[in-house]
């Protein structure tokens, strides 16, 4: 497989196909890639998605990807490395920015679509991306720390829509709902490692006993954490179900079932049919 690779910390660039011309390929480098104009299909490690105006993806060095193009499309590439976080925690908010590192650049690419749903979100991040790709160019004074700037903010939104748009979940507006977003967000990353999935190694990374996080979750979204759990999965397994080549098998080991019977009953008493049925005529 082609692994295209880049030596600088960050690059910014515009880019206007009427055709894919580049080979399925990894990086070895992350990969934001934001579509300003145009529609297709993404196709990305085993699944694929369909693509459109505002839509979001970014991707990790083990990710590999390739477009196809149906209409003509307008991409917004930005292009760094762990080197960029270096130079950004330097500004100070280290514990935030470490959380949205955590959050943005170890999820799960392959089971999500766009990062970003929302259409005010998609329009504030055109706004921005805009002015990096103008700021990018220059050599000013506090041109590089205006395009780390810009960059954080960008990260920023991400790390926002992805921790706030799954569950229908407004932004938090105290300590407790933002320790619930937290755990909500922990689940929705490791999604399909069934053993940082357990109660007990959930709560131990949060610093609770298993029996005090299933309280504090049930108190504070009205949900136990258990169907938290079966909910994220399903959702996974909804994802992978409609855009991965994977079989019910594979699935049912990948979100950590016991068995592609376990996986199938769980399913169809939440989605009303088995999980071969659901997407059919996808």
């Amino acid at each position: 497989m082609k692994r295209f690779n880049s030596y600088y910390s960050l690059n910014v660039f515009r880019l206007e196909l009427d055709r894919w011309e580049f080979p399925v390929h990894k990086h070895n480098f992350y990969e934001f890639i934001f579509i300003e104009k145009g529609s297709g299909q993404h196709f990305l490690n085993e699944g694929s998605f369909t693509y459109k105006e505002g839509d979001v993806f970014l991707l990790r060095p083990e990710d590999s990807h390739y477009f196809k193009l149906e209409e003509q499309t307008h991409f917004i590439f930005i292009k760094f490395t762990e080197q960029l976080f270096i130079e950004k925690l330097e500004g100070g908010k280290t514990a935030k920015w470490m959380e949205v590192i955590k959050t943005l650049l170890q999820n799960a690419s392959s089971v999500n679509g766009s990062l970003v749903e929302d259409v005010q979100d998609k329009k504030h991040l055109s706004y921005l991306l805009q002015i990096l790709v103008v700021e990018f160019t220059k050599t000013c004074t506090y041109s590089r720390e205006l395009v780390i700037e810009l960059f954080g903010a960008i990260m920023m939104m991400l790390a926002r829509s992805h921790s706030t748009t799954a569950y229908g979940e407004k932004c938090p507006g105290n300590t407790e709902l933002d320790r619930l977003n937290q755990i909500l967000g922990y689940l929705r990353l490791y999604a399909l490692d069934a053993e940082k999935m357990r109660v007990e190694n959930i709560a131990k990374h949060f610093i609770m006993s298993p029996n005090y996080i299933s309280i504090y979750v049930k108190k504070h979204s009205g949900v136990s954490i258990q169907q938290h759990i079966i909910q994220t999965k399903l959702r996974s397994a909804d994802q992978l179900l409609k855009n991965s080549r994977l079989n019910i098998n594979e699935i049912a080991g990948k979100l950590g079932f016991t068995d592609a019977s376990h996986f199938n009953k769980l399913y169809k008493k939440y989605r009303g049919v088995s999980p071969g049925m659901a997407y059919q005529s996808s």
